[in-house]
């Protein structure tokens, strides 16, 4: 069973004349590097990990989470993330943010970036894991414009002063954490109190949020046809943190008072 920390790979699994050091198999596969909160596991290609309320990573003991949520496994040559859960979808995104998919239950997908960034939410609790591998199929520029969304690309989107004052009153606590990946997302009524608005104008605001990001092809964010999702602030914070829609450097906006004049 893996063990956190970086242990050396079993010889067993070890190719010495194709082998990078302490990092590939014979399948030039590298070991897999799992981060939660500081702690690190690895991974190795012969092995699964489980990530959930139980398993390899037990996340926390969130009511909400499941007992088996995600998996990492190898298979055709690859690393594979799975979405092994029932209920709670996660957004993988490269590290630079500009490659981005959703990973609905019973989905899977490659891990073909050397960093990617995973974040989900369950209940009020969201939650963000890296994983990480020496050599990768592909690497993201610093420059792409554009981000993928499961198999839709979408071109950045532009909001108003104000619906961005809404998105950083969201994410807050996620911006303002510093080696920490899990926070607790604020209800409605306390953003609305965050920024000094009305309900009203508040459930407004997110709605055309959330429909201007729907039209743009970003999934979860509608539940019933005509019907926006009931989870759609949790889905929306998870976007805006992985794709860096919203950074720390947007946090002056909570207290800039009106910016729409409403």
């Amino acid at each position: 069973m893996s063990q956190p920390t970086n242990p050396p790979a079993d010889e067993r699994d070890v190719d010495v004349d194709t082998a990078v050091p302490g990092h590939e198999n014979r399948r030039g596969l590298s070991v897999l590097s799992v981060d939660f909160s500081g702690e690190t596991f690895s991974v190795e290609p012969t092995e699964s990990f489980t990530i959930g309320r139980e398993g390899d990573l037990a996340v926390d003991d969130n009511p909400y989470l499941h007992r088996s949520f995600l998996e990492v496994s190898c298979a055709n040559g690859m690393w594979w993330l799975a979405n092994v859960g029932s209920r709670l979808s996660a957004t993988v995104s490269s590290a630079n943010g500009a490659v981005q998919s959703w990973l609905s239950p019973g989905a899977r997908l490659p891990i073909v970036f050397e960093e990617s960034t995973i974040v989900f939410t369950a209940g009020p609790t969201t939650y963000e894991i890296i994983l990480q591998v020496k050599v990768a199929p592909y690497a993201v520029s610093n420059q792409v414009q554009e981000s993928v969304v499961g198999d839709t690309t979408v071109m950045p989107v532009r909001f108003t002063p104000s619906q961005k004052q809404l998105i950083v009153a969201l994410a807050e606590p996620m911006l303002r954490r510093e080696g920490v990946s899990v926070s607790n997302l604020p209800s409605s009524a306390s953003a609305a109190e965050r920024l000094g608005w009305s309900m009203s104008k508040f459930n407004r605001k997110l709605d055309h949020v959330c429909e201007k990001l729907d039209r743009m092809g970003v999934q979860g964010l509608r539940g019933a046809p005509g019907k926006l999702a009931m989870n759609r602030r949790a889905r929306l914070v998870e976007y805006a943190v992985s794709s860096h829609l919203v950074s720390r450097v947007d946090l002056p906006l909570l207290d800039a008072g009106d910016l729409d004049g409403e």
